[in-house]
């Protein structure tokens, strides 16, 4: 893929109602209705910054919106739901593309970065339940249940936890998951991401939050992010200003722990982070697939940049595929390595057999 350039960018302006011109930033989105969503509320926080920007959004579908018959984890391909925007933003039909950060693989295609992280929603995993099962929660499930999740490392975690259930792979958009629970009776339960859920509009469909003893998270969950053209200083500049410094700090030690361990879709890896009196810990986890195997560990770092507030932040540096230039970068460094170091620490007592065993099984089933 050829290095997008700021030269090669095609400014397009707008005129308002009131004869002014102001400059029209494309945006770029998946076709489902939360993605419309998720990037409607990155547009308005844009525009309570830049008034005088007119903002468009451009829909497309991706190959993970395309194949709905096949387990994500099994179709082996790393941009299921970024490739057709990436492709959209290196030929300048979109200036930058909203993104659930989870969807996003810690190596992007050279020439792209992210420019903005939001501050994280809720990262936990929700149960909703069968209407016929209200009032139940997992636990109190008959045994045999079925309860369906397109998650490698939902399913492995929760097989632990709740021997007495069956887990099955359940695809699709949301609301297409909640219309096979809902008029099928296949499934006593789904497992679904909670912020999805929220910003659907659909928190009284959450019977249960799975709290860190149940199931951690998944790397970037409940996290929005957007992504730009590295070389497109103006636009990199205007998104950073989205940047949550938490929440960027807890994402880059998360994808830093996840690239180091070489996981992905394909393999069971869970995380949970915290930042407290800047301090930031971050528990990683690997699991065989059915969760009869584990490794669990927990470090955390100083994060502390009272003494970074004048540092001026490399805008060619990229962390784990993030530009984050208003967030420290001695705290920054120190997210990655926090990242880096969970992860040897779980390679020195066995996670690689751990995770090539599971990717091994799950290439064959």
């Amino acid at each position: 893929m050829r290095v997008p350039s700021c030269q090669t960018v095609t400014m397009v302006l707008a005129q308002q109602e009131d004869g002014r011109v102001s400059r029209v930033i494309r945006i770029g989105t998946r076709k489902s209705q939360l993605a419309r969503i998720q990037t409607d509320s990155v547009a308005d926080r844009l525009r309570e910054f830049y008034h005088d920007v007119h903002l468009e959004i451009v829909a497309m579908s991706t190959t993970g919106d395309k194949i709905l018959d096949t387990a994500l984890s099994k179709i082996g391909e790393k941009s299921l739901f970024t490739k057709e925007l990436e492709n959209a933003l290196e030929r300048n039909e979109v200036d930058l593309v909203v993104h659930s950060l989870k969807d996003l693989p810690t190596g992007l295609p050279v020439g792209f970065t992210i420019g903005a992280v939001l501050k994280r929603e809720n990262p936990y995993d929700a149960v909703v339940l069968h209407p016929q099962n209200a009032g139940k929660s997992l636990e109190s499930l008959p045994s045999k249940s079925l309860v369906g999740t397109s998650s490698l490392r939902r399913a492995a975690q929760l097989k632990k936890r709740f021997p007495h259930l069956e887990f099955k792979d359940i695809r699709g958009n949301l609301n297409t998951r909640l219309k096979k629970l809902d008029e099928n009776n296949d499934f006593s339960a789904i497992i679904l991401a909670a912020a999805g859920l929220q910003r659907m509009g659909w928190e009284y469909r959450i019977s249960q939050i799975l709290d860190p003893e149940d199931c951690l998270y998944a790397v970037g969950q409940g996290a929005l992010a957007v992504e730009v053209r590295a070389r497109d200083q103006d636009i990199l500049e205007m998104v950073s200003v989205l940047h949550d410094p938490d929440t960027v700090l807890r994402s880059i030690a998360e994808r830093a722990f996840l690239r180091h361990l070489e996981g992905g879709c394909s393999v069971p890896v869970a995380v949970h982070t915290e930042v407290k009196n800047s301090q930031l810990y971050l528990t990683g986890a690997v699991y065989s697939l059915d969760g009869s195997d584990s490794l669990k560990e927990t470090m955390q770092t100083s994060i502390d940049s009272d003494n970074q507030e004048q540092e001026k932040v490399d805008e060619e540096v990229q962390r784990v595929g993030i530009t984050a230039l208003k967030v420290s970068g001695a705290a920054q460094d120190a997210a990655e390595k926090l990242g880096v170091d969970l992860a040897n620490l779980l390679l020195s007592k066995g996670a690689k057999e751990i995770l090539t065993v599971a990717r091994q099984l799950n290439d064959a089933r």
